[in-house]
């Protein structure tokens, strides 16, 4: 395994890749969501739209303008985690950015083989591979390129997002959820 990258040495692959990005989310809570300034509003009931002032939004947007795509698939678990509520809620506004975010229920991600780490895939070639603690925070990445990762990821993903179900339409199965 080649040697663990602080995440904010790989940011420059969320403009420069071509044609897509692609996550599989599996963790049941993020330390970094804790520390969002939505997590107070989340807590209180609210849901988040589009946000010209989020880079994250902005970036999304210039980059799916330009006919790029950015898609992910997250975990849920039955009943979601708190974490997980709050992504579904704060996940709006990534979809109202462009994003095409999804979501598998962890049992059929199991029953499916879908491994228990998050990346991001990029152009089908390049696998930003998580490292996160128990806590849920992300202590560095793994960079990867070799054809065994890259078509690992791309299988994958491509099982993912074949049973993953657009969040608008999974929320209908979570009311509760936002």
């Amino acid at each position: 395994m080649p040697d663990l990258t602080p995440f904010e040495d790989v940011s420059h692959f969320f403009q420069d890749f071509e044609h897509t990005a692609w996550r599989l989310e599996t963790q049941r809570g993020y330390a970094s969501d804790l520390d969002s300034p939505n997590w107070p509003r989340f807590q209180h009931g609210e849901t988040f739209g589009y946000n010209p002032d989020s880079a994250w939004h902005l970036n999304v947007r210039e980059q799916t303008l330009q006919g790029k795509r950015f898609e992910r698939v997250r975990l849920v678990d039955q009943p979601p985690t708190e974490g997980q509520r709050f992504l579904l809620a704060s996940g709006l506004g990534n979809v109202e950015a462009g994003e095409d975010i999804r979501n598998l229920y962890r049992s059929d991600a199991e029953r499916i083989g879908l491994p228990d780490y998050d990346f991001w895939l990029f152009d089908s070639r390049t696998v930003i591979k998580f490292v996160i603690d128990g806590e849920g925070t992300t202590l560095g990445v793994h960079v990867l390129e070799d054809a065994e990762s890259v078509v690992r990821a791309c299988q994958i993903r491509d099982a993912a997002w074949h049973h993953a179900v657009p969040t608008k339409e999974f929320e209908t199965q979570v009311p509760s959820s936002v």
